[in-house]
């Protein structure tokens, strides 16, 4: 083990069209939507950051630039805090550009995570990695994808983050199935009955995976939704090595749904000192 490669890189899909967000992702990529005042991404970066990676490779698309804005530095933004005094915000506006080393492709066509996930092959290389998927929320004390870095550490392993779910919403995940009781996972299940589901643990979009991924990527048949899928990829890898189930600890928030955004940012307000005083947020039982 002591020969063990870090995890330096994430890769982050963000090509993907909102369309449930409509009309308002039309203009606005729906990962730039913010939890009170900070866009969703930029949480997901941090958490990166928080957990050791130093390098973010974005797989976006044409309609995405505000993305690549987003994590940019802006000279004329910058000036005019600097010059109105707001030193504050003018900080925080500095921090972003600065948290890690951002790259980015564009998607040409949707054909699936898997075809985008491929597309990092080159930046990749022969390191381990890790995906997070830009509509996964999660609030915790330590960082999840830091809680599935540990474990690659002590197993030297492919790693899936996994939550329990409601038995009775199995069909709306892709749900664990385990080798044995240690947390091997031997497959994944997609959207399975609540009759035929293996387990209720779902996989939530924070994986560590080994460069021979791209072996399997490469292989690729589309499959659900006429699309290249990561999730067939890591199956087939499967085959070859260990994959392992992290159970994090954390909320998960599903931000690809209007619940699940609106969920966030009650959760986030509650823990925020200059809103939480407010009677209405008070209110709110969670």
């Amino acid at each position: 083990m002591n020969n063990i490669k870090k995890i330096r890189k994430c890769v982050i899909p963000v090509a993907g069209m909102g369309t449930r967000f409509l009309p308002a992702t039309k203009a606005v990529p729906k990962e730039l939507f913010p939890i009170i005042d900070k866009p969703t991404l930029q949480y997901i970066v941090e958490e990166a950051v928080e957990s050791g990676i130093e390098e973010i490779f974005f797989i976006t698309s044409s309609y995405k630039n505000a993305i690549v804005d987003h994590f940019d530095k802006s000279y004329e933004l910058e000036n005019r805090l600097k010059e109105s005094g707001k030193e504050d915000k003018l900080k925080i506006v500095q921090e972003v550009p600065n948290l890690a080393k951002f790259y980015y492709i564009r998607q040409g066509e949707p054909m699936g995570s898997g075809h985008a996930i491929n597309l990092a092959k080159s930046f990749v290389g022969d390191e381990p990695f890790a995906v997070m998927f830009g509509d996964d929320l999660m609030k915790s004390d330590v960082p999840v994808l830091k809680q599935l870095i540990d474990i690659y550490e002590q197993k030297d392993c492919n790693v899936i983050g996994v939550q329990e779910v409601d038995p009775k919403l199995v069909y709306k995940y892709g749900i664990i199935e385990y080798d044995n009781n240690d947390g091997k996972i031997k497959n994944i299940v997609e959207k399975p009955s609540v009759q035929e589901a293996p387990s209720n643990h779902a996989g939530l979009g924070r994986y560590i995976v080994k460069p021979e991924i791209f072996d399997e990527l490469d292989k690729l048949k589309k499959g659900v939704g006429n699309e290249y899928q990561f999730v067939d990829g890591m199956k087939a890898l499967m085959q070859k090595q260990d994959f392992y189930a992290c159970k994090f600890d954390g909320k998960y928030f599903d931000i690809g749904s209007q619940v699940g955004y609106l969920k966030a940012n009650i959760e986030f307000a509650k823990d925020r000192e200059d809103l939480n005083e407010d009677p209405y947020i008070k209110s709110l039982k969670l």
